[in-house]
C-alpha cells in the first residue's frame, strides 16, 4: 500500500510524520466537568470524569527540537474525553481516555499549516519566551495578548521500567466543523514527576479567559517533565464521515 503524502508550503510530507527529539513539560488539573464540557461542546465529544463531576485538563509546553515539521514551541490545552462509543469513569479508566486538543498555539508557520491541514489541530501563531534553568518557565502570548505563564519544578525521577514502553495515544481535534481522531505513537524517557509542582498565571487573551472559566489557576494534581520524546503522527480519521 502506498504511503499517503501531504504538500505543505511546497514541502512533501510522507506519513507518518516523525518527531525524533522533543521535550514536554505538563501539568494535570482537576476541574468541574460541566465547565469543561461547556468549553468543548462544539466538538460533539464527552469529557471523561475521573471523579463524579470532575474532569481532567492538561496544560503543556512541548519543545520540538528535531522532526519532520522542524523545530518549534507549542502550548497545548488537552481535555481528557471518552472516545466515541465508550463511557469510562474513575481513575482506573484514565488510561483508556482520549485527549481532545482544544488550544494549540505554536511559534512557526510551517507546523501551523501542517497541523491545521493534515490533522485539524487548532494551531494559531503565538510568541514564546522560555526560561531554561533549575526551574523551567515560559510565557506565551498571541496577538499581543498574554495567554499564560507556567513554571515547573524538577520533580522526582520516575523509573524507566514504568515509562519506557512505547504507547499509542488517542488524540482528537475539531476544526471547521469536523472532528477527527489522530493516530499518535510516543516513546519517552527521562521522566520526572511531582504532586503539584507547577505555578500557573493567566493573562487577558480569550484563551486565558476560557481557562479561567474552568477555575484556573489552581494547584495541579500533578506535574511532569519528559526529557526525551519521540513521536509519530499518522493520518487523521474523520469521525462521523
Amino acid at each position: 500500500m502506498a504511503l499517503s503524502q501531504h504538500t505543505i508550503a511546497g514541502t512533501v510530507l510522507t506519513m507518518p510524520v516523525r518527531v525524533r527529539q522533543a521535550d514536554v513539560h505538563s501539568a494535570m488539573f482537576s476541574v468541574a466537568a460541566d465547565a469543561a464540557q461547556a468549553m468543548i461542546d462544539y466538538s460533539g465529544l464527552q469529557v471523561f470524569e475521573h471523579q463524579p463531576g470532575k474532569a481532567v485538563v492538561n496544560l503543556m509546553l512541548a519543545r520540538y527540537i528535531d522532526g519532520d515539521l522542524g523545530g518549534y514551541n507549542e502550548f497545548g490545552t488537552a481535555v481528557m474525553i471518552n472516545p466515541p462509543g465508550t463511557e469510562g469513569r474513575g481513575w482506573s479508566a484514565l488510561g483508556s481516555a482520549g485527549a481532545f486538543i482544544h488550544h494549540l498555539p505554536v511559534d512557526q508557520p510551517f507546523t501551523l499549516e501542517a497541523g491545521r491541514t493534515i490533522w485539524g489541530f487548532p494551531k494559531i501563531m503565538a510568541d514564546f519566551t522560555v526560561r531554561d534553568g533549575k526551574r523551567l518557565g515560559f510565557d506565551v502570548s498571541a496577538d499581543g495578548q498574554h495567554i499564560a505563564s507556567m513554571e515547573f519544578g524538577r520533580g522526582l525521577p520516575v523509573p524507566g521500567l514504568f515509562t519506557s514502553r512505547p504507547r499509542t495515544l488517542k488524540a482528537f481535534s475539531h476544526l471547521d466543523g469536523i472532528t477527527r481522531e489522530i493516530h499518535w505513537e510516543m516513546k519517552i524517557s527521562g521522566v520526572r514527576s511531582a504532586l503539584g509542582g507547577t505555578k500557573l498565571q493567566l493573562g487577558n487573551h480569550p484563551y486565558a479567559r476560557e481557562l479561567a472559566a474552568l477555575g484556573l489557576p489552581k494547584r495541579p494534581m500533578m506535574s511532569s517533565t519528559v526529557g526525551n520524546v519521540e513521536m509519530t503522527f499518522g493520518d487523521a480519521d474523520v469521525l462521523g464521515g
